[in-house]
């Protein structure tokens, strides 16, 4: 049955497999691209967490009976799109955990944004401090009490008339980091109000995308390339264009 059944289906969303969009999988580890409406992780809002919709993915494909395994590798914001890694055991998911601690996994964004950065490739360091209550980081050029040190490298891949596409190799994994970063240098992310865009995109979504992750897989020991494709988007759409152009 190729559903995700609730106690009261007539209240709840419904969810089927085939909206989950698997990019790598194998016995270990299983990678997908989030939609910007998603949620990794259940929170307050009730809505199906994109783990439990991968662990329906995974009951209904292998015809499992019970409870699936899914290990939560690590998350991104609701509103930003891309790769996404679970582990489908307690082992890989302790080796990933660890991977992500060391900084083994090599993380690569795109950011779409309306003021070009100056210069247009660079390194930024910033230190961030987080406001628990209203869920944002703010950035500071020097050390502050409670910051911390968040480092990221950026450049501009391809210009319109209005947008610049950058590519963000992120050094830390800082609350909201991409997001505060490029706003302290007067390059919001298109749709980001939270962060200083002018307005918010239509659909909730920021045009921030994690585009690829690379790293040693933790059991086979082999190199993996994961790489997701922007959403189905007219700027995204553009930008993706005219890179393979």
């Amino acid at each position: 049955m190729d559903q995700f059944e609730n106690e009261n289906p007539a209240d709840q969303p419904v969810f089927r497999s085939s909206e989950v969009q698997v990019l790598f999988e194998d016995n270990h580890l299983l990678a997908v691209n989030k939609k910007p409406s998603e949620i990794v992780q259940g929170d307050k809002t009730g809505d199906i967490p994109l783990s439990e919709k991968v662990k329906e993915y995974i009951k209904q494909k292998y015809n499992k009976p019970g409870e699936v395994y899914l290990g939560v590798a690590h998350r991104i914001d609701r509103p930003v799109s891309g790769v996404v890694i679970f582990a489908r055991t307690s082992k890989a998911l302790a080796r990933i955990n660890e991977m992500f601690r060391n900084k083994e996994v090599r993380k690569t964004y795109w950011a779409v944004v309306k003021n070009k950065p100056n210069p247009e490739n660079g390194h930024l360091i910033h230190y961030l401090k987080k406001n628990e209550q209203k869920n944002m980081s703010r950035a500071y050029s020097k050390e502050v009490e409670g910051a911390l040190k968040s480092e990221l490298d950026y450049k501009v891949l391809f210009s319109s008339d209005n947008y610049h596409l950058l590519e963000i190799n992120p050094q830390t994994g800082r609350h909201h980091q991409i997001r505060v970063q490029l706003s302290a240098i007067g390059s919001p992310i298109k749709g980001d109000v939270k962060y200083g865009f002018r307005r918010g995109n239509e659909d909730a979504s920021i045009h921030l995308h994690a585009r690829k992750a690379e790293f040693i897989h933790p059991v086979t020991k082999l190199q993996v390339i994961i790489e997701a494709d922007p959403p189905d988007e007219v700027l995204w759409n553009y930008f993706k264009g005219n890179l393979k152009a």
